[in-house]
């Protein structure tokens, strides 16, 4: 009579050994692309608002829903213009380390413009 054969199962491993563990600090820039792609969203939103304020043939194109004005128009342009800054800003960023200081500034800077653009004294100035 021959032996019987068995099989023998691989050994089980731990989480820690099927990942190589990482040296030094992760990458901020998908983090700091999705915070700047808000800011550029606020500024191109204001812009919008102005724009389409002093030019009455824009705010014609940009009237997507007729009872709201231009409003729809802006709003969509302006989420659209977050969506390709996001996309963009993640892609060129996305394995490296930013100094995430100056993308804030600079998003706060836009997003303060951006709400200047969208103030009604403002706009109504052009």
């Amino acid at each position: 009579m021959a032996p019987l054969r068995t099989r023998t199962r691989p050994p089980v491993q731990s989480p820690d050994t099927l990942v190589e563990p990482r040296l030094g600090p992760l990458p901020n820039g998908p983090a700091a692309a999705a915070v700047l792609a808000a800011g550029i969203g606020c500024f191109a939103l204001g812009l919008l608002t102005v724009l389409s304020t002093a030019f009455p043939p824009l705010a014609n194109v940009l009237q997507f829903y007729p009872p709201t004005g231009p409003l729809t128009g802006v709003s969509t342009l302006a989420v659209v213009v977050w969506l390709i800054a996001w996309l963009v800003y993640h892609r060129l960023w996305r394995h490296k380390q930013v100094r995430f200081t100056t993308v804030l500034v600079v998003t706060l800077v836009l997003i303060i413009l951006g709400v200047i653009g969208t103030f009604p004294p403002f706009y109504n100035l052009f």
